[in-house]
């Protein structure tokens, strides 16, 4: 992770927001690659689950949204996370995501709090503690939140040296609030909005009264969503603001497992389609106690991060909850009429709702290499961890095997020489007419093969090289990213031959 936030850096995918300030925790910009690479992410996303689609059509709907709708929806009331802090560190951390470790057959004695997953510093300061060698078989786990309050006097802390200095969980409100007009008074409290969800179920009469859909069909939104996260961590991947894909998929009562399936094995087509293996996603399927009350069934679809397996995406059945909850708060009917049954009723809907941030991070996590190249030519090896340098008659070179279609820079053309105005002007005309399409990259400064592994490096699938054989028969060099392998095309099928491999 450490080798591609610096990559991310300085090659303008993602900065620290305010960085020249200190930052802000939980806080991301995206740089020049980064801004396409979301970009081209929400378009795949779009083509997908709305273009392609005739049940589907699109909202953008408003950040800030009449407070009464979050406390129809029970976020007011509900969504919160209970909180501890640690009175040495400062630091702060859900307690439902603390662990502890307790002896075993000692009631009374030193427990030792770690973060859920990750024992080992618990254990190594259970050893200094205790003053003998341990291992995890020694101890009973438990969650934080099971202990008994006059245990906490025994706590060791994740990062303390001492016991004692975890407050008691406490419920912390995840909303950010904010007021609307010249007046901060209670009249005037707003939210920003903790999902994007609630816009499309508030407007689900409107969408329905301007459109000829008929049940089932979707309504699919992209935007920004904020939450007040107690402890944002591992990059990018929890953060305060993010951005959502969600879709609401309004369905006929009793339908509700059959397209719960449905929608899970979509949503899986899509993620290996823009470069997320099958071998690397998995499916969380919750339990039924663990379902939230209105749901019927909920599926997380998860990756293996290099900081351990995580959600990108959850899939849930919601039943009517949203739409009933909405329409008793307001009075209105969010209701359907079946003009073929005479059957009025409010639909039921599943929610697959996606992390575009996520996303984002698990396609550069996927497809960040780093490889040595032999230089006579032969197989590509995985350059060892911790390796300085390659071994003799390798090269280092670093690259991002992006999917195409998701590639921030789609083409990168190349003049050989940029001291030969007639190969500048062919490689100029060239770039103009793939840049009408595609976002491509122009470069002409320094050795052609440094010039390739700078591309290697952002994950352009593909460059065209312009040479004086260009001038004479009309053929241009293409280079492959993945393969290095060059083949001559005609410049007239140039367009054609890179739609192929580019679009989605």
């Amino acid at each position: 992770m450490d080798a591609l936030a610096s990559l991310c850096k300085r090659r303008g995918f993602i900065f620290r927001t305010s960085e020249i300030y200190g930052g802000i925790n939980g806080f991301w910009d995206y740089g020049p690659l980064g801004a396409e690479l979301k970009r081209n992410v929400k378009d795949a996303w779009w083509k997908a689950t709305v273009r392609r689609r005739e049940d589907v059509v699109g909202l953008d709907s408003a950040i800030i949204m009449h407070p009464r709708v979050w406390e129809a929806s029970g976020h007011v009331g509900n969504f919160k996370d209970p909180m501890v802090d640690c009175r040495e560190t400062k630091g702060r951390y859900r307690a439902d995501q603390l662990m502890v470790l307790a002896p075993k057959g000692d009631d009374s004695g030193p427990l030792f709090a770690f973060h859920e997953g990750a024992p080992a510093p618990a254990l190594k300061r259970a050893k200094k503690v205790l003053g003998r060698s341990t291992n995890e078989a020694d101890f009973e786990t438990s969650s934080l939140l099971d202990l008994p309050l006059d245990a906490f006097a025994r706590l060791y802390g994740p990062d303390a040296s001492e016991p004692g200095t975890l407050t008691e969980p406490r419920a912390f409100n995840l909303m950010f609030k904010t007021y609307v007009g010249p007046v901060e008074e209670n009249s005037s409290v707003a939210y920003l909005r903790p999902e994007t969800a609630q816009g499309i179920f508030a407007q689900f009469g409107n969408v329905l009264s301007t459109v000829r859909n008929k049940v089932p069909f979707g309504i699919a939104q992209i935007g920004k969503a904020f939450r007040n996260e107690i402890n944002p961590r591992n990059y990018t991947f929890r953060s305060r603001e993010f951005e959502q894909m969600e879709l609401e998929y309004f369905i006929q009562p009793g339908t509700d497992a059959e397209m719960h399936e449905y929608w899970v094995n979509e949503r899986l087509r899509w993620y290996e389609k823009v470069g997320l293996p099958q071998g690397r996603m998995h499916l969380d399927v919750h339990a039924e106690d663990a379902l939230a009350h209105y749901a019927s069934a909920c599926t997380d679809i998860t990756y293996d991060f290099p900081f351990g397996t995580q959600e990108l995406e959850g899939i849930a059945a919601r039943g009517d909850y949203d739409l009933t909850q909405h329409q008793n708060a307001s009075g209105k009917k969010l209701e359907y009429h079946d003009e073929e049954t005479k059957q009025t009723y409010v639909p039921h809907v599943i929610e697959p709702s996606a992390g575009v941030d996520r996303i984002a991070l698990a396609l550069l996590c996927e497809a960040y290499r780093e490889e040595w190249i032999p230089k006579g030519g032969g197989e590509v090896r995985t350059a060892e961890p911790g390796a300085k340098r390659p071994p003799e008659g390798y090269e280092a070179r670093t690259v991002l095997r992006f999917a195409p279609c998701i590639a921030p820079i789609k083409v990168a053309v190349l003049p050989l020489l940029k001291n030969k105005p007639e190969l500048v002007a062919k490689a100029r005309e060239i770039f103009g007419t793939l840049s009408n399409r595609w976002n491509c990259f122009y470069d002409q400064t320094g050795a052609i093969g440094r010039r390739y592994r700078r591309q290697d490096e952002v994950g352009t699938p593909l460059c065209v090289t312009i040479d004086f054989d260009t001038l004479e028969n009309g053929t241009v060099t293409v280079r492959d990213r993945d393969t290095m392998e060059q083949i001559r095309i005609p410049a007239d099928e140039l367009e054609a031959h890179v739609a192929g491999i580019v679009e989605f």
